[in-house]
C-alpha cells in the first residue's frame, strides 16, 4: 500500500478538526456566511414542493399589551394571514408585548439582575406559534408593522403539538439568532432572516424577542413558515463543511448545553490529570472570587481540570445565585438532581421559561426544593407551566424565608392554587400578572403578608371587585412602592381614595386601561395631593385625564419620572410645559393619541426639554 493514502488520511482528519476549531472560534459572521454557503447550494427535488404556511394557533406567549377577553393588541393576532401588513403604525389588530425600551428597568419595581447570565442570551418575551403541516425549514418570515427590530431568536421544535401520542423526545434547535440591534425606522418590513438547516420537521416555532432598544412597542402582524415535507438533500461538497452542524457537534460534546452540565456535574471521579500549578498557593476566597466571574457551562468545564478546581467549583457559595433560564430549552429533571448537591446555600434561583412540555415534573421540581428551598430568597416562575397546586404547597412549607416571588403569566394555574401563599409572611415581592388568583385567595394574601412592597395585579380577569383589594391593600400594606393594577376592572374612585390614604409610600403606580376611573371624580387630582413620592404613573387609554390633573402633578408630585397619559382628548401643551418644569427628572412622557397634542406642540416641547423623551405615536 502507498505511503501517500496514511498521509492523506491524516491530512483529511487534520482538515476536519481545523474545521471544527474554526466553526468553534470563528466569528459569527464567518459562521453565517458559511452557513450561507450551504443554503444556497441546497437543491430540492421536484416532488418535494415548499409549503408556506401562517401559523394556525399561538399556543404560548410570555406577555401580551392586550387584555385577556379581548383580540386587540394581543398575541392571537399573529394567528392566521396579516391582518394590517403592508400598512405601518399602530394597529390593533397587531401582536404588541406589555414593554418596550429601558423604561422598565428604571423605574422602582425593576428587580436586579441574576449575576452569571451568559452575555449572549438577550432574551425577555417570548412567543410560539404552531402550524397545520410539520415541515423541514426553509426560511421564517416574520410581518413587522411598527417599529421593527425586536426579534432577536428563532427556534424549532420537534414536538408535534398535534400529535395524538406524547412525544418520546423533545428537541429545540436555534435557527436564528443575533444580539439585539437598533432599526432606525418604525416602518412596515417583512423580516427574513437566513436561517440554519435541522434534521427533524417542525410545526412549532419560537420567536424571542428583546425591545430594550425601541423607541415604542413592536407590532408583529404574521409569521410565514416555508418548508419542504421531505428532507432537503445538500450536495456532497458543502454536506462536509456545515459550520452550524459542526458548532452544535462541538458544543454538544464539550458540554455547553445542560446534557453537558448535567454529565459533568454528575462525574464523581476525577484521573490525577495535571498538578495544580500555582494555584493551590492561592487562598481559598481568592480562588473563589475568581470563579464568580465565570458562567454555568465554564465552571463545569473548569471542574474537569483538576482536583482542586473540581472541589472549588462544586462550592455550594458559587450557586448563591443560580439563574437557569438560559437553558430552558434543555433543562429537566435529571438537571435538578445533579445541581441539588451543589445548592444548599442558594438564595436566588431563576427557573422561569422552563420545565414544559414535560422537561420538569412536580416530584423534580418539588424534590429539588426540598434540598435548596431552605435559603431561598427569590424565586422566579415566569411561565412556567409545569407548577401546580402542590408545587406552590411545596412553595410555601419549603422556603419560609422567601422575600421575592414572580409567576408572571403562569395562566394554568388552577385558582385554588394561590391560598399557599398568604403562608410566606415575610414576601416583599409577589408578581401574579397573567394569572387566574381569585379574590378570596388574594384578600387572604394581603392579610397575612403585610410586609410587601411590590406587587403586580396586572390582568389579573378572575378579580371581581378591585375597589375590594384596593381597601385591603391600603389597610394592610403601609409598606408598598409599587403596584401594578393594569387592565384592572371594576375599579373607581373609592378605591383610589382607600390606596392614597393607606399607602402613603407608593413611588409606582399603573392604572393603564383603567375604564372605570373618571377624573371628574376627583381621583387623580387625589392620588397627586397624597402620593407625593410618586415616580411613574401609568393611566393609558383614560380619556378623562385633563390639565387639572396633569397641573397637580405638576405641583405635588415633583420626583416624577415616567408619566403615561396615552389617549387623553383634555390636556393642553400649556400644562404639560408646566410640568415639565416643575418635574426636573422626567424622562418618559408618553402623549401618544392625546388630541390636543399635535406634532408641532411636540417638536416644541422637545426642543425646550431635550432631556426628556415625549412619545407621539400615530395610526396610517
Amino acid at each position: 500500500m502507498s505511503p501517500v493514502f496514511p498521509m492523506l488520511t491524516v491530512l483529511t482528519m487534520f482538515y476536519y478538526m481545523c474545521l471544527r476549531r474554526r466553526a468553534r472560534t470563528a466569528t459569527r459572521g464567518d459562521v453565517m456566511n458559511s452557513h450561507r454557503t450551504v443554503v444556497s447550494n441546497s437543491r430540492t427535488s421536484p416532488l418535494n414542493a415548499e409549503v408556506v404556511q401562517y401559523a394556525k394557533e399561538v399556543v404560548d406567549f410570555s406577555s401580551h399589551y392586550g387584555s385577556e377577553n379581548s383580540m386587540s393588541y394581543t398575541m392571537w393576532n399573529l394567528a392566521g394571514g396579516p391582518n394590517v401588513f403592508p400598512s405601518s403604525g399602530d394597529f390593533t389588530q397587531t401582536a404588541v408585548f406589555r414593554t418596550y425600551g429601558t423604561w422598565w428597568d428604571q423605574c422602582p419595581s425593576a428587580s436586579l439582575p441574576f449575576r452569571r447570565t451568559p452575555s449572549d442570551f438577550q432574551s425577555q418575551d417570548y412567543v410560539e406559534l404552531t402550524f397545520e403541516h410539520q415541515v423541514y425549514p426553509t426560511a421564517v418570515h416574520v410581518l413587522e408593522t411598527y417599529h421593527p427590530g425586536a426579534v432577536i431568536r428563532i427556534l424549532a421544535c420537534s414536538a408535534n403539538p398535534y400529535s395524538p401520542s406524547p412525544p418520546t423526545e423533545v428537541r429545540w434547535e436555534i435557527l436564528w439568532s443575533e444580539r439585539p440591534t437598533k432599526v432606525n425606522a418604525s416602518q412596515a418590513r417583512q423580516f427574513k432572516p437566513c436561517i440554519k438547516q435541522i434534521n427533524f420537521p417542525t410545526n412549532l416555532i419560537r420567536l424571542e424577542v428583546n425591545s430594550s432598544l425601541l423607541d415604542y412597542y413592536t407590532e408583529l402582524d404574521a409569521v410565514v413558515l416555508h418548508g419542504t415535507k421531505d428532507k432537503p438533500l445538500l450536495s456532497l461538497k458543502t454536506s462536509l463543511v456545515d459550520m452550524n452542524d459542526l458548532e452544535d457537534d462541538y458544543e454538544e460534546k464539550d458540554g455547553c448545553g445542560m446534557d453537558g452540565l448535567n454529565k459533568k456535574f454528575s462525574s464523581a471521579a476525577l484521573g490525577d490529570g495535571p498538578n495544580n500549578g500555582y494555584f493551590d498557593k492561592l487562598p481559598y476566597e481568592l480562588i473563589q472570587l475568581i470563579l464568580n466571574h465565570l458562567s454555568l457551562p465554564d465552571l463545569c468545564r473548569l471542574a474537569q481540570t483538576c482536583r482542586l478546581l473540581h472541589q472549588h467549583c462544586c462550592d455550594p457559595l458559587q450557586y448563591i445565585h443560580l439563574n437557569l433560564q438560559p437553558y430552558w430549552a434543555k433543562l429537566d429533571d435529571a438537571s435538578l438532581e445533579f445541581l441539588q448537591a451543589r445548592c444548599a446555600l442558594v438564595q436566588w434561583l431563576n427557573l422561569s421559561w422552563t420545565g414544559n412540555r414535560g422537561f420538569i415534573s412536580v416530584t423534580g421540581f418539588s424534590r429539588f426544593l426540598k434540598v435548596c428551598g431552605s435559603e431561598l430568597l427569590r424565586l422566579e416562575l415566569s411561565c412556567s407551566h409545569f407548577l401546580n397546586e402542590t408545587c406552590l404547597e411545596v412553595i410555601s412549607e419549603m422556603c419560609p424565608n422567601l422575600q421575592d416571588l414572580n409567576l408572571s403569566s403562569c395562566d394554568k394555574l388552577p385558582p385554588q392554587a394561590f391560598g399557599h401563599i398568604a403562608k410566606l409572611r415575610g414576601l416583599k415581592r409577589l408578581i401574579l400578572y397573567r394569572t387566574k388568583v381569585e379574590q378570596t385567595a388574594l384578600l387572604s394574601i394581603l392579610n397575612f403578608c403585610a410586609e410587601l412592597q411590590h406587587l403586580s395585579l396586572g390582568s389579573c380577569v378572575m378579580i371581581e371587585d378591585y375597589d375590594v383589594i384596593a381597601s385591603m391593600i391600603g389597610a394592610k400594606c403601609k409598606n408598598l412602592r409599587t403596584l401594578d393594577l393594569w387592565r384592572c376592572k371594576n375599579f373607581t374612585e373609592n378605591g383610589i381614595a382607600e390606596l392614597a390614604s393607606g399607602c402613603v409610600l407608593l413611588e409606582e403606580l399603573d392604572l393603564g386601561w383603567c375604564p372605570t376611573l373618571q377624573s371628574s371624580t376627583g381621583c387623580f387630582a387625589r392620588l397627586a395631593r397624597q402620593l407625593p413620592n410618586l415616580q411613574k404613573l401609568f393611566l393609558t387609554a383614560n380619556r378623562s385625564v385633563c390639565d387639572t390633573d396633569i397641573e397637580e402633578l405638576a405641583s405635588n408630585c415633583t420626583r416624577l419620572q415616567q408619566l403615561d397619559i396615552l389617549g387623553t382628548r383634555m390636556v393642553s401643551p400649556a400644562s404639560l410645559r408646566k410640568l415639565l418644569e416643575s418635574c426636573k427628572d422626567l424622562s418618559l412622557l408618553d402623549v401618544s393619541f392625546c388630541s390636543q397634542i399635535d406634532n408641532r406642540a411636540v417638536l416644541e416641547l422637545n426642543a425646550s426639554f431635550p432631556k426628556v423623551f415625549i412619545k407621539k405615536s400615530f395610526t396610517q
